[in-house]
């Protein structure tokens, strides 16, 4: 049988000599595996479909539980992410997160888009496209984050404040004392990328190390390229 569909690569493995195990996230069927057969092989005509951030239509032939890609038309190879190691890691937090969250057969239209969304920020250096997505990934995991008004008072929290992890939510600091401490530039570019306000770049930093944290507390999973990327940012600001 064959069957097509949009779908973004979050990983690609060598299997054999010359061929791949590629993971796929689509909107419809969740996360596919699929063997890319002779992708390795001088000027192979599907070597495009095996590689980091490919999103493209894919087209498959189904033996049983076994599916191989037999063809494939581009969309986007997001080339800028493989030409600058930061980039790349960035990047690498969108795949790895939709790999951790999404399972086989979910529906997941909505974290396709928003991954797809964050590779063109990330590609022209969207300042927020790193938090935007990892906002929706955690949403789309059953863990939405709220900056808004603080659940226990109704006020908007300002200087210092505190997050929950059980609530997913900032409060005053006074209203919620055992929670973790967050800065106002933390909370102020979480509301950022929900389309309120602006951002610091150091408020940014630091959203992207409490979502990292929240995510891996949330979803039970690390995310190691989240912390090469802000390695990786950190030596950018040392070394300008």
């Amino acid at each position: 049988m064959e069957s097509k569909t949009d779908a973004l690569l979050l990983r690609a493995v060598d299997y054999g000599e010359n061929d791949k195990i590629v993971t796929l996230l689509t909107a419809d069927r969740g996360k596919i595996a699929a063997a890319v057969k002779g992708v390795k092989k001088a000027g192979a005509k599907l070597r495009f479909a095996a590689q980091p951030f490919c999103f493209a239509e894919y087209v498959f032939a189904t033996r049983g539980t076994r599916n191989t890609v037999t063809s494939a038309s581009l969309y986007d190879a997001f080339f800028p992410l493989c030409e600058d190691m930061t980039r790349y890691y960035a990047a690498a937090v969108v795949t790895d997160a939709c790999d951790k969250v999404v399972l086989e057969g979910m529906q997941s239209g909505a974290l396709l888009v928003a991954a797809v969304s964050a590779l063109e920020g990330l590609c022209s250096d969207e300042p927020l496209a790193l938090v935007r997505f990892l906002l929706a990934a955690l949403s789309f995991a059953g863990y939405p984050v709220e900056a808004g008004e603080c659940p226990a008072c109704g006020r908007v929290p300002a200087g210092r404040m505190r997050f929950s992890f059980a609530d997913g939510a900032f409060f005053c600091d006074a209203c919620l004392p055992d929670a973790v401490p967050a800065s106002e530039s933390t909370f102020c570019a979480v509301r950022a990328a929900q389309g309120k306000g602006e951002a610091t770049p150091d408020g940014i930093v630091r959203a992207l190390r409490l979502l990292g944290t929240y995510f891996a507390r949330q979803v039970g999973a690390e995310l190691p390229a989240l912390a090469e990327y802000l390695r990786l940012l950190h030596k950018g600001v040392q070394t300008a």
